[in-house]
């Protein structure tokens, strides 16, 4: 059988944590995961999806940008709608190890994701 190509995990991965099902994502995440995240580097699995878990409820559609892949790295592109802004892009580069994304970095504007700011 044929291992799945890094872009198909990264694929796999997205469409699982975009649509909910945290725990089907967290199946290709390596126990010891690096992201880099806006604000805070997460180390483990168990902080990587309690980052993920705490999103994934907030969005409210997904509109996808571009993707490509290099050998074992990988970069998603898309606009991650919540209620708070449909507009304000993300960005994702994965490095995939022994068939898990093993590193992250992730790359947003935390500002639009939070509370609209009063006038």
């Amino acid at each position: 059988m044929t291992q799945p190509s890094a872009h198909e995990i990264v694929q796999d991965y997205h469409r699982a944590w975009t649509s909910g099902n945290i725990d089907r994502a967290m199946t290709l995440v390596a126990d010891d995961i690096v992201c880099r995240a806006p604000g805070e580097d997460l180390t483990g699995k168990d902080a990587y999806r309690e980052f993920i878990g705490g999103f994934a409820p907030t969005l409210t559609g997904l509109a996808e940008i571009a993707d490509f892949a290099d050998g074992e790295r990988v970069g998603l592109f898309y606009y991650p709608q919540t209620a708070a802004t449909a507009t304000a892009p993300a960005a994702e580069c994965f490095t995939i190890r022994d068939g898990k994304i093993a590193e992250n970095v992730l790359i947003f504007d935390r500002l639009s994701f939070g509370p609209p700011v009063d006038a």
